[in-house]
């Protein structure tokens, strides 16, 4: 059947689960229709037209985040249609269908903005491939213009990260290795920052003008981590109808993130380490080397010298790789930037969500000291953003937080009795950070340094929060 027209003869939107959306537009009907049944399976919100008329009206009221656009439509071609749309929206990514015969076409439009192509009959997990991954690179585009927008202001994101001695230590090593060409390891655990300190890297380095791309070795099939790394000629593999660039070569002269890279077969990685060795590299099916010159990040959850040792990552790769390391603590190592964190996510959620919640109550400010924060910085974030979204009043309460969260919480730690109304965000903290503190010293009979494990925090840490709240 085909979408559902409305007055206007636009194509009704049909909400799935997802957050993008995306508009398809094709003369086609059963194209249009198994085009957006595969992108609705994938849980993006879908839109579908059937001329360049249609198109510009629905990427006007829909504001969808891609296109999917045939080259080949009556009255206005895809060609036009590109030109406007890029010429009014130049951030909009739009990605060309077009038959094998038209791929010279394909090209120019690449040349006009688009950016990429799909030749029909195309293959569905390669489309959705394509799709996913154009996406991702939109995403941290965004992030990247955030970072410069941050950076240009007064107050930088450095300061915005938190005040501990482990992140300050953090940033520091940034700033060496940010303006060199040395590939840097980058470790922590799921939600602890990596990527953040990987653009961090990137928007202070000497490539900051170059393409920025990143690869998840994790979220792509095994069948497919080859081509989309070293990219492929016409004819290298069954559906290979014309020749694509892979990661290497779109972060040319620019900076690569190969994010969980121990998802990598040995086979791949062995590939990997030549092409870095070589700074050359061959698509599949191509005979001719074409040379590379890229600023690899690696980042993972995983500590790569004990998966060495555990004989799940090559020794000779990661001895390649490791030029630099740079080691990202949990959230329950540095509570004392818990607050400052807060603060700026209830910034980024009021913004968002358009909402003016001014601050977080004692209360809720001691369920985020003693939380223990599997998820680390994406789940404070995402913590934030719910209570932001919920409360009723101008500050974020308990109430707002996640059952799941209070649960996990109670588990962990005991909840004590709110602080007085009326009290400042700094004697609030401070009062917290004392109430922790003698609980510590407490279950460890006294012995500080069992305390400063308890509490997840260096020693000398302590010792300096000790001396300063008179304990």
């Amino acid at each position: 059947m085909d979408p559902v027209r409305n007055s206007n003869g636009v194509d009704k939107m049909e909400v799935s689960n997802g957050v993008e959306r995306i508009l398809v537009v094709d003369d086609d009907k059963d194209l249009r229709f198994n085009l957006s049944s595969i992108l609705k399976d994938e849980g993006y919100n879908v839109l579908a037209v059937e001329d360049g008329r249609e198109a510009l009206k629905a990427v006007q009221r829909n504001c969808p985040n891609l296109v999917l656009l045939d080259i080949r439509l009556p009255g206005m071609d895809g060609m036009k249609i590109l030109e406007k749309l890029k010429r009014i929206y130049k951030d909009l990514i739009i990605i060309m269908l077009t038959a094998y015969s038209d791929v010279k076409d394909a090209v120019k439009a690449m040349k006009l903005g688009a950016f990429d192509y799909v030749t029909k009959p195309f293959d569905n997990v390669e489309l959705i491939l394509i799709v996913k991954n154009s996406l991702q690179t939109q995403y941290l585009s965004r992030e990247i213009e955030e970072l410069r927008r941050k950076l240009g202001e007064k107050k930088p994101i450095e300061e915005t990260m938190g005040d501990s001695p482990q992140i300050k230590q953090v940033l520091k090593q940034v700033e060496i290795i940010a303006r060199t060409d040395m590939t840097v390891i980058i470790q922590g655990a799921s939600g602890t920052g990596k990527e953040l300190i990987a653009q961090l890297i990137y928007q202070k380095s000497l490539r900051k003008d170059k393409p920025f791309v990143a690869i998840d070795c994790g979220a792509i099939p095994e069948t497919l981590v080859e081509s989309e790394l070293f990219g492929y000629e016409r004819g290298a593999f069954t559906g290979a109808e014309d020749r694509r660039e892979g990661k290497f070569e779109q972060a040319n002269s620019g900076t690569l993130l190969l994010d969980e890279i121990t998802n990598l077969s040995d086979a791949v990685q062995m590939k990997l380490l030549r092409v870095i060795q070589e700074r050359r590299l061959q698509r599949l099916g191509g005979k001719r080397d074409i040379s590379i010159d890229v600023r690899i990040i690696v980042a993972s959850n995983v500590n790569l010298s004990e998966a060495v040792r555990a004989g799940k990552f090559r020794d000779d790769l990661y001895h390649r790789l490791n030029e630099f390391q740079i080691e990202l603590p949990k959230l329950t190592e540095r509570k004392e930037d818990i607050p400052i964190l807060a603060k700026y996510f209830l910034d980024e959620a009021n913004s968002e969500f358009n909402k003016k919640v001014n601050g977080i109550s004692s209360e809720a400010m001691k369920f985020l000291l003693n939380y223990p924060w599997p998820g680390n910085l994406r789940e404070l974030r995402n913590i934030i953003r719910r209570a932001v979204l919920l409360a009723e009043s101008d500050s974020i309460e308990p109430g707002n937080f996640s059952p799941d969260n209070l649960k996990l919480y109670g588990e962990k730690m005991d909840v004590t009795q709110p602080l007085d109304k009326g009290v400042s965000f700094e004697e609030i903290t401070k009062e917290i950070e004392k109430d922790l503190i003698k609980r510590a010293l407490e279950r460890s009979g006294g012995n500080k340094i069992k305390a400063a494990e308890i509490l997840k925090m260096n020693k000398k840490t302590l010792y300096r929060k000790m001396k300063a709240l008179q304990l």
